[in-house]
């Protein structure tokens, strides 16, 4: 199993690297930047509104309840963690994939 760049593992949780992208077309993963996942939103940066979109979304993805997936770095800029509680880590691997 080749873990991506994005995404990694430590203290007993699953830890997501975003690169976020706001006010896009539909919701969607949008590859891999750099050492980031690339997620659309449709939703403004404009009082944390892009940030629980982006958590939803995730959580959506991810088949986790919305309260496991807290933004741990990043509430204003592009360039986001998330911790996700809840989801092994080859679980992740393939629902992000697809």
């Amino acid at each position: 199993m080749t873990v991506p760049p994005y995404l990694s593992e430590r203290d007993g949780a699953l830890w997501l690297n975003v690169k976020a992208r706001p006010r896009a077309k539909s919701q969607e993963l949008g590859g891999i930047v750099g050492n980031e996942l690339k997620v659309k939103v449709t939703a403004p940066p404009v009082d944390s509104a892009a940030n629980e979109a982006l958590a939803g979304f995730l959580a959506g993805k991810l088949g986790c309840p919305r309260r496991g997936v807290t933004l741990v770095r990043g509430q204003t800029s592009s360039h986001k963690v998330f911790r996700i509680d809840g989801v092994l880590l080859p679980d992740a691997i393939a629902r992000l994939a697809s």
